[in-house]
């Protein structure tokens, strides 16, 4: 579930597939994963109730910032809602991070004060206003070119040609296209 776009804010857009009507964040438990997995929570950090409220709050803004990011992409002018909701979140303080030893005495990450949604929505959101707000981040912002995908990512390659959001998913699929035509093509007919 949890993809590398370059940002937090694109992973967390990725999570939500509409032209397959898939749906990454279900429950508590998807949002749980996604939270791990995008590096918002440390791994042994306890995850007490995350609950359909937290579940909603996601979703909301996830469409929020695929708002933004759309309007980015087409030149067009923000949401005005969505701005406000991302910039309101964005406005919140993001959960502390403290270092704490472990079991074997090396230190490592862990979040401060307990978590709370609200916390993590406003780091989701930061990154959103950090992602748009920054000139040459946005000239970086792509469209997969894959066939049926709608995810969005971060250009960070040399020469900055990259075309999909996954050489290994939707790059290879292509190729396997690309293929499957040149032997069709090639078949005496």
């Amino acid at each position: 579930m949890w993809f590398d776009s370059g940002r937090v804010c694109l992973d967390l857009v990725a999570t939500f597939a509409p032209h397959a009507n898939t749906e990454g964040i279900r429950d508590g438990d998807g949002l749980r994963l996604w939270l791990t997995g995008a590096g918002l929570v440390p791994d042994r950090t306890p995850l007490g109730r995350v609950g359909d409220d937290w579940v909603r709050a996601f979703r909301v803004l996830r469409a929020d910032v695929e708002s933004l990011v759309r309007a980015e992409l087409a030149g067009a002018a923000p949401p005005g809602a969505a701005l406000a909701r991302v910039n309101a979140a964005a406005a919140g303080p993001p959960p502390g991070l403290c270092a704490v030893q472990d079991q074997e005495g090396h230190l490592v990450r862990e979040l401060c004060g307990g978590v709370e949604c609200a916390g993590l929505l406003a780091a989701v959101a930061r990154d959103a206003v950090e992602l748009l707000t920054d000139p040459g981040e946005r000239e970086l912002l792509r469209d997969c070119e894959g066939d049926g995908c709608a995810r969005v990512y971060l250009d960070t390659s040399r020469g900055h040609r990259r075309r999909w959001c996954s050489s290994e998913l939707c790059g290879n699929r292509e190729r396997v296209a690309r293929h499957r035509r040149r032997v069709l093509e090639s078949r005496p007919g």
